[in-house]
């Protein structure tokens, strides 16, 4: 089963769950305030590596573009 990660819109907690992708938008408790109110999946992002280059998603330590596409991602 998949792994969907999830934020709270009245605490701010991030946390994750194992659930099917038919239960990923059924309505969950936050796992820190308990509120089912205002509880928002999030986009999950990966990134996969070879030998130390990035080959898919983008590289944790580049703040400056989206998507690992400028000079200062390729180091």
């Amino acid at each position: 089963m998949p792994i969907y990660e999830y934020v709270c819109q009245d605490c701010n907690a991030h946390f994750e769950v194992i659930r099917s992708m038919k239960d990923a938008d059924e309505p969950i408790a936050c796992q820190e305030c308990h509120s089912v109110e205002h509880i928002k999946r999030m986009l999950s992002v990966f990134v996969a590596t070879s030998g130390g280059q990035t080959i898919t998603g983008s590289s944790p330590s580049c703040d400056g573009c989206s998507g690992g596409s400028c000079a200062s991602c390729h180091s």
